[in-house]
């Protein structure tokens, strides 16, 4: 694992990610996922550039970890925390929390996984029990949390037409804290 002290560092972290197939699907690469999941984001919360970034960058850590996925979240976030703020790591760390919350409260939402985020579900914790569901929602952006989640499992078009790395430059310097 890595902790970034340089949005530049994150940049080229997301370059080699063009070349990373997606532990989502064999049908694209890890950085397609993020910048699909950026866009969605980009339209459903055109003022929040943070969680658009939080998109981007959600899954940047998935080389870093196992089978089942089920630290590559907190291992993003604390690696983008001293560059992107708080807020950016929190946003990343709380996409897994967000499935498990969804699929919990919605139990329709289960079905729109994708069979590997099904499978990470159970290594990720499976269903929250009640306690777990009234942490989470007491997190002042649980529902920005929920909203990374459901564009993060809308990301997974393979072929899909949406701004490229280029777009995202400037709005990842902008946030950076150093």
């Amino acid at each position: 694992m890595k902790i970034f002290s340089r949005t530049q560092e994150i940049l080229d972290h997301l370059v080699a990610l063009q070349t990373t197939i997606s532990a989502e699907s064999d049908k694209f690469f890890e950085l397609d996922h993020g910048l699909q999941c950026a866009a969605l984001l980009e339209v459903s919360d055109p003022d929040d550039l943070e969680l658009q970034v939080a998109g981007l960058i959600h899954d940047l850590a998935h080389p870093w970890d196992g089978p089942g996925q089920p630290r590559h979240a907190t291992m993003g976030a604390d690696a983008v925390r001293p560059v992107l703020g708080e807020r950016v790591a929190a946003l990343i760390a709380g996409h897994v929390p967000a499935k498990r919350f969804l699929v919990t409260t919605r139990p329709e939402y289960r079905a729109l996984l994708s069979p590997d985020s099904v499978m990470t579900l159970a290594a990720q914790g499976g269903d929250l029990s009640a306690d777990e569901i009234a942490h989470f929602q007491s997190n002042p952006w649980w529902s920005a949390m929920v909203s990374l989640r459901i564009a993060d499992d809308s990301a997974k078009v393979a072929g899909a037409v949406v701004p490229d790395l280029e777009h995202w430059v400037d709005a990842i310097h902008s946030l950076s804290r150093v």
